[in-house]
């Protein structure tokens, strides 16, 4: 019998964190031998897939147009409502690319689809129902456990978190929830826990203890803060990697460098940080993690995602969760880190590599019926009429 699979990617574009995570399983499963027939990845209007993703993915990649996530310019902070209306606004380019990821599942017949948190692919499985079973990963699934910590508070962007997570695994045959550690599966969700993804360039890396600190922001309001947290504490050197910058190193002065986006770059500088700063995206915190960096994250305001990453971090003593960025508070931290926490994320990630195998199992063997689609008929509906 043939076990080799064929497996097509879905991966929300924006950001780094799931593109990375992208990245990571198609080294795992192509290391057990399986063939990744190539990456859909959901982009915003008009902007290409991400250079580094491009560069080191091994099979194709196919951009398409996806909801994108639309922050304050002045604060900085997410505004779920020009959120909301952005997308409605691109129905007609939202609805091709549904018709393009149906189309790709068609042509290239995979036994699995893995959807890494792209709306899209929920919503395709919901609209026209492929035979291939989908498996869906991300941190974000987590919020599903009975026993995640939610900010306190804030029920409506409770709602509209689990909603949106919901939506983008319609149909999903299971849920990989991304978790810093071990924790019971809920059956009755189809939630299974699994250790992070984290790219074999990571996993090579032998940290050494830098004079410096790390920081990586994803929007340019945010830069603006920390050139005023710099000038509150000159003596801490500063590497700051963000969107705007154009050069591999910039110096701003004694203490500051900017540096492009660059994955390579990016762990290099953390394989010899002091410590790390991060707006609580997943990834860099696991990133950080793995290699005993301490880290201040800081969720983006109104970032109800970020804010819970912060919270479950610093639950694990990945580091500490700020509303700014503090760097005193960092500093003074340092010497509170314990290095057993990482001991610990590492023996927890060694796991990783058996769970996820055994979820392309599981998925292969379904049977793609009409009755394993029957909990999301409702919501096929709903599109249809919609549309």
């Amino acid at each position: 019998m043939n076990n080799i699979m064929r497996i097509l990617f879905l991966v929300q574009g924006e950001g780094r964190g799931h593109l990375t995570q992208a990245l990571a399983l198609c080294q795992l499963v192509e290391t057990a031998g399986h063939t990744v027939v190539g990456a859909m990845v959901g982009v915003a209007e008009n902007r290409p897939v991400p250079q580094f993703f491009a560069e080191k993915f091994n099979a194709p990649v196919i951009p398409f147009t996806s909801p994108a996530l639309v922050y304050n310019s002045v604060t900085n902070a997410l505004d779920p409502v020009k959120t909301l209306f952005r997308g409605l606004s691109q129905s007609p380019a939202l609805w091709k690319s549904m018709r393009a990821i149906r189309d790709e599942i068609e042509k290239q017949q995979p036994e699995v689809v893995i959807n890494f948190y792209e709306l899209l692919g929920g919503l395709t499985y919901a609209y026209y129902r492929p035979a291939a079973p989908m498996i869906c990963i991300a941190h974000q699934y987590l919020s599903f456990h009975p026993v995640f910590l939610f900010p306190a508070g804030k029920r409506w962007h409770r709602w509209l978190f689990r909603l949106n997570s919901q939506l983008t695994a319609w149909g999903a045959h299971e849920l990989l929830a991304l978790s810093f550690d071990r924790q019971l599966n809920v059956p009755r969700r189809r939630l299974r826990v699994v250790p992070p993804l984290l790219r074999q360039e990571v996993l090579d890396l032998k940290p050494v203890s830098g004079d410096y600190v790390l920081t990586y922001v994803s929007q340019s309001a945010l830069v603006t803060q920390l050139v005023k947290a710099h000038h509150q504490r000159p003596d801490v050197s500063l590497r700051c990697f963000h969107a705007d910058a154009k050069a591999v190193a910039e110096k701003v002065d004694d203490t500051l460098k900017y540096h492009a986006i660059s994955s390579t770059h990016f762990l290099k500088a953390m394989q010899g940080a002091r410590a790390v700063i991060t707006t609580a995206g997943f990834e860099a915190v696991c990133e950080a993690l793995y290699l005993g960096k301490p880290v201040l994250m800081i969720p983006q305001p109104n970032h109800f995602e970020q804010a819970c990453n912060a919270l479950d971090g610093q639950r694990i003593g990945a580091g500490i969760a700020a509303n700014s960025f503090d760097i005193s508070r960092l500093i003074d931290f340092l010497p509170q880190y314990d290095p057993v926490g990482s001991e610990r994320f590492k023996q927890w990630h060694a796991q990783g590599y058996y769970l996820f195998l055994g979820a392309l199992n599981r998925a292969k063997e379904a049977k793609n019926d009409q009755s394993s689609h029957t909990p999301w008929s409702f919501m096929g509906k709903f599109l249809r009429l919609s549309k």
